[in-house]
């Protein structure tokens, strides 16, 4: 049934030799194309010391960054002198980054605004950098995100873009642009991501990567989402391979196992049962995504019913009522920083310097301040109206682009750009990922299609119900034996 509905490919794969514009750092070092699990195997069996490993992953930082601008803040020097990691670990002295946006002692948080510039050096660590610590892995600086993460483009109003590894004239995602970037481009293995609409997905799409968003309350969290007016925003890691984000994540419940939750356990093999899987590639208010996207997903579902799995089209379960509701949650933070952001961050918080996105979030918030009783508490009702779906129509998992098109061109999402224009490209791009965010439901990207056209890889993502992180990492395994990804260095 699915082999009549795909497209041919020749329209949009034309030659097109990326080689000449990929930026990436692999080379014949001591990190080589290690994932993290290898990498920490190497470690613990004394073939590299940890001193070897980070030299190595700063001479690639040296050599890449001043390209991508991926590096909020460099703190080489203080990673040879870090003691908070656990050297116990499992990922025991593999380097990696921390997002802009979590406290790490010693370092300067910014979360990506000029308004933030005086903020000082972070004298604790927040409760998921610790949890990243207990792994093992030692942090080597800040990677860049767009200002509080109000963006799915790392790109700023003050300062250069980060730019995408694979193709540096169009856009590495965001918010947790720079870590993607950095895994990417073979500086690091794993890093440190968040997502409150996509941040963690949506980079990961564009830059080829895993990136898995998990079930609300699986990990502890930055002390910037502990306070949320609905919890939608979580903090995780982006990687390279299924088995970095499985272990992280099994290794993760080991310092910290949410009760609520069913424990997801240790995920090294694929998965061995047939699932009923949804797939669509229309999102609400008449949002369709991109020829290369469609095909990605249609490709992908005829490569799950090979595999045994139930195929089927669906509608998505998302509203333009939904769609709406999330947008002016998006405005009221926007509204929140500018207005409250010294009782927030502190008495350096400098409202005036925030990027013309921001303001005009703020500004739409306060237009429509008198819709908040109503989408929070529609928004609230998210996952049982998912919950739902899931019964009717009889699936385990449903499958969607990450994004609407592909990865944008550097400046077509500019944040100092005229706000409307700007708001309605993102809201259009994120259309499909924001959804999870509002069930609180495990959502995970796999660059399982690319581009050729653009030498741009292509995310589909996978949801499913809250807490089935597990069937996800299997089905993740799964689809990597079957279909191996395109990797940046061959």
């Amino acid at each position: 049934m699915l082999k009549k509905r795909l497209k041919k490919p020749h329209c949009w794969r034309l030659k097109f030799k990326s080689s000449t514009l990929k930026i990436h750092a692999f080379t014949n070092d001591v990190l080589a194309k290690h994932d993290a699990t290898a990498l920490a195997g190497l470690i613990k069996k004394g073939e590299f010391s940890i001193k070897e490993v980070l030299q190595a992953s700063i001479a690639r930082a040296e050599k890449v960054n001043p390209k991508l601008n991926a590096i909020e803040a460099a703190y080489f020097e203080a990673a040879f002198e870090n003691t908070d990691y656990n050297s116990d670990g499992f990922f025991a002295g593999v380097p990696t980054f921390i997002k802009d946006l979590a406290f790490v002692k010693g370092y300067k948080t910014t979360h990506g605004s000029q308004a933030l510039t005086n903020a000082p050096i972070s004298k604790i660590n927040d409760k998921i950098t610790e949890q990243l610590y207990a792994q093992g892995l030692i942090p080597l600086g800040m990677s860049t995100m767009p200002e509080m993460g109000f963006t799915c483009t790392t790109e700023f109003s003050h300062k250069a873009a980060t730019l995408n590894p694979w193709n540096p004239a169009h856009s590495c995602g965001g918010s947790s642009g720079g870590s993607a970037a950095l895994v990417a481009a073979g500086v690091v293995p794993i890093a440190h991501a968040a997502d409150g609409g996509g941040s963690i997905r949506i980079p990961s799409a564009c830059c080829g990567l895993v990136g898995l968003k998990p079930s609300q309350g699986r990990l502890l969290l930055s002390k910037v989402f502990e306070n949320q007016l609905i919890p939608i925003a979580t903090d995780g890691i982006i990687s390279r391979s299924v088995r970095d984000t499985a272990n992280f994540y099994y290794q993760a419940e080991k310092y910290y196992q949410n009760k609520k939750l069913p424990p997801i356990g240790m995920v090294e093999k694929p998965l061995d049962k047939a699932l009923k899987i949804g797939f669509a590639t229309k999102a609400a208010q008449g949002i369709t995504a991109d020829a290369p996207s469609q095909l990605a997903v249609e490709q992908t579902a005829q490569l799950l019913e090979s595999l045994g799995h139930k195929i089927k089209e669906v509608e998505l379960p998302i509203t333009g009522q939904q769609m709406d509701d999330f947008k002016h949650l998006w405005a009221f933070n926007g509204f929140a920083i500018k207005h409250f952001g010294k009782l927030l961050f502190g008495s350096y918080f400098e409202p005036q310097k925030l990027s013309p996105f921001s303001k005009g979030l703020s500004k739409l918030y306060w237009k429509n301040a008198y819709r908040t009783p109503f989408f929070i508490s529609r928004l609230k009702k998210a996952y049982a109206l998912y919950k739902a779906f899931l019964l009717e129509h009889e699936i385990d998992v449903f499958l969607t682009p990450t994004v609407s098109h592909l990865a944008p061109k550097i400046g077509d999402m500019g944040v100092a750009k005229n706000f409307e224009e700007v708001f309605d490209k993102v809201a259009k791009w994120a259309c499909f990922t924001p959804h999870a965010n509002a069930t609180g439901c495990p959502s995970i990207s796999l660059p399982l299609a690319h581009n050729e056209d653009t030498g741009l890889p292509i995310g589909l993502t996978f949801t499913a119900d809250m807490g089935e992180e597990k069937l996800l990492l299997q089905l993740a395994f799964q689809l990597e034996q079957a279909k191996p990804w395109k990797r940046i260095q061959d």
